[in-house]
C-alpha cells in the first residue's frame, strides 16, 4: 500500500506517515508533483489518461503527475512518476520546482524540462496512460474548454508556457 510522509504548513515533515488518500487535519500537509516536458517548437508532451483510472478518467493531463510517496523528496517523485508512467528517465538532483502551487492539505510542484523526446520510445504504464502526444498552449487551452483536459486554471497552463521561454518573475 502507498503511503504519504505528512507535512506541516511550512513543509516540514511531521515524522507522521499515512496510507495514501488518507483525510489529513487543516493542518496536515501531503506532496504532489508534476513534470512538464517542453520541444523546440513550444509544445508540451501531453498524456491521456485511461477511461477506468480514478479521478479525470480519459481526460488529458500534463506530462506526468502524482503524489510523492513516503521517503520521497519532491525531486525523487518527479524523477519515479516520470519513469513509472511513460518510462522516460531524467536525474532531478539539480532541479528545482519552476513553481509551487499551495492547495488545500498539499503542496504541489511543477518542473519544467526542455526536451526532445521520440514518443516511440516511450514506455506508457498500462494501467494509468492511455496515449500521449505533444501538443502547443493554443490545442490545451481548446481541450480545457471542452472538458477534455484536466480542469486547471488556464492561468498555470499559461505560466508553464511563460517560463519554458525563460525563468522567473521577469521578461528577459
Amino acid at each position: 500500500m502507498e503511503e504519504w510522509d505528512v507535512y506541516d504548513r511550512h513543509r516540514v515533515k511531521t515524522g507522521k506517515v499515512v496510507p495514501r488518500g488518507s483525510a489529513l487535519r487543516p493542518d496536515e500537509f501531503h506532496l504532489v508533483v508534476h513534470v512538464c516536458f517542453i520541444n523546440a517548437q513550444n509544445q508540451m508532451l501531453i498524456q491521456q489518461r485511461q477511461p477506468f483510472k480514478e479521478g479525470w478518467p480519459n481526460r488529458w493531463d500534463v506530462t506526468v503527475g502524482g503524489s510523492a510517496q513516503a521517503g520521497e523528496d519532491s525531486p525523487l517523485a518527479a524523477e519515479r512518476e516520470l519513469h513509472e508512467e511513460i518510462g522516460y528517465s531524467v536525474d532531478f538532483s539539480q532541479y528545482r520546482p519552476i513553481f509551487t502551487i499551495h492547495f488545500t492539505n498539499g503542496f504541489d510542484d511543477y518542473y519544467l524540462v526542455n526536451a526532445e523526446v521520440d514518443l516511440v520510445q516511450l514506455r506508457l504504464q498500462p494501467s494509468e496512460v492511455k496515449q500521449v502526444k505533444w501538443a502547443d498552449k493554443e490545442e490545451i487551452m481548446g481541450l480545457i474548454r471542452r472538458q477534455e483536459f484536466i480542469p486547471y486554471h488556464r492561468s498555470v497552463i499559461e505560466l508553464i508556457f511563460d517560463m519554458a521561454q525563460g525563468r522567473g518573475a521577469y521578461l528577459s
